[in-house]
């Protein structure tokens, strides 16, 4: 049965996706008024929003089924469908003709001499690579998921796909605006043309968000750990010194946030190798605790989970010596009755 509503929105997400696609294959001349569609945006800028739009999608597509508990394995098959198509094959197309209408990317592997240039099988490998791992990273989260609930998650396997496309769009749409400044006689860089620079970053950056999906690093899943439900004051002030260049230069800042949640989890994995820390987050075991049993001089360690069950299987042999009239009073005197001692 098709669960409507979280349908609904998990379909705007691939609609976005698929506007994004459209979009990014329009040309345009840098420059040229009459390629742009809104203003100083270029159609591949638009195409990098859709991309954004449809993130905020597919956050509201589970949320709203959770709500409504209207869940169901279809939707999360869906879901993940829609995401290849946003969060895979949508970002890759947008760099190749990005970085195709600033540069020049030409025809890999089946063009002429002129039109198959080494950096245009680059930027063309680099983005099946992207497409691929997008893939690989969403059909593992699918069956490798072990929390039923998502505000159990405080921390993903791998950088997400939503986080990867967000990633490569930020850049573009920073590129959107250095351009914007640098055709209205505004350069924001005197020295150099800064797009051939941003074109070319962009190109490593989805290289490594390729392999961040793929990765097993832990990247903080920041909706779960710092906004949700009550959080500390600092929080608070943090949030506003991070919001108040957000609203002066929003595409400075959300390419440089996006580009340092990128490589945030490979900067900690040198972090902990340098402070020779455990490369691996430390997981949360319950205290063991120590048994001597009567019969033995031997202690054992043991989890709380285990000490659980023991006691549980002690309070069963208890009750059905009780129901046979038996109880550790009966036992023979100067004979202590058979019990474990526990010593925390």
């Amino acid at each position: 049965m098709v669960k409507v509503i979280p349908s609904t929105l998990t379909l705007g997400n691939l609609l976005c996706g698929f506007a994004a696609i459209f979009y990014a294959s329009r040309e345009f001349v840098p420059g040229d008024k009459s390629t742009y569609v809104i203003g100083h945006w270029n159609p591949i800028s638009v195409a990098a929003v859709m991309i954004f739009i449809g993130m905020v999608f597919d956050a509201l597509d589970g949320r709203v089924a959770r709500m409504t508990r209207q869940t169901s394995e279809m939707g999360a098959q869906l879901d993940s469908m829609a995401d290849m198509i946003s969060f895979g094959a949508a970002p890759a197309f947008i760099v190749i003709e990005l970085v195709g209408q600033l540069v020049g990317v030409g025809t890999p592997f089946l063009g002429t001499a002129s039109a198959d240039t080494i950096f245009g099988r680059a930027v063309f490998v680099i983005s099946c690579v992207y497409v691929a791992c997008a893939a690989l990273r969403l059909a593992r989260f699918n069956v490798e998921i072990d929390e039923p609930e998502e505000r159990d998650h405080t921390s993903f396997k791998g950088m997400p796909s939503p986080a990867a496309a967000g990633t490569v769009c930020s850049l573009v749409l920073l590129l959107e605006w250095v351009l914007a400044h640098k055709y209205a006689n505004k350069p924001v860089l005197q020295a150099f043309d800064p797009e051939n620079i941003i074109a070319m970053s962009m190109v490593l950056i989805t290289l490594i968000c390729a392999v961040g999906m793929v990765s097993t690093l832990r990247y903080s899943h920041v909706m779960n750990v710092y906004l949700r439900d009550r959080a500390p004051f600092h929080y608070a002030a943090t949030a506003i010194f991070i919001f108040t260049p957000l609203l002066i230069v929003p595409q400075l800042t959300l390419a440089l946030g996006c580009v340092l949640y990128a490589l945030s989890a490979p900067a900690m994995l040198v972090f902990r190798k340098l402070t020779g820390r455990p490369t691996t987050p430390a997981r949360h075991h319950r205290p063991k605790r120590r048994m001597l049993d009567d019969d033995s001089d031997d202690l054992d360690d043991i989890d709380d989970d285990d000490l659980d069950d023991t006691l549980a299987a002690d309070a069963a042999d208890h009750s059905d010596q009780s129901d046979d009239g038996a109880s550790d009073n009966d036992a023979p005197d100067g004979v202590p009755p058979k019990r474990a001692q526990w010593r925390g």
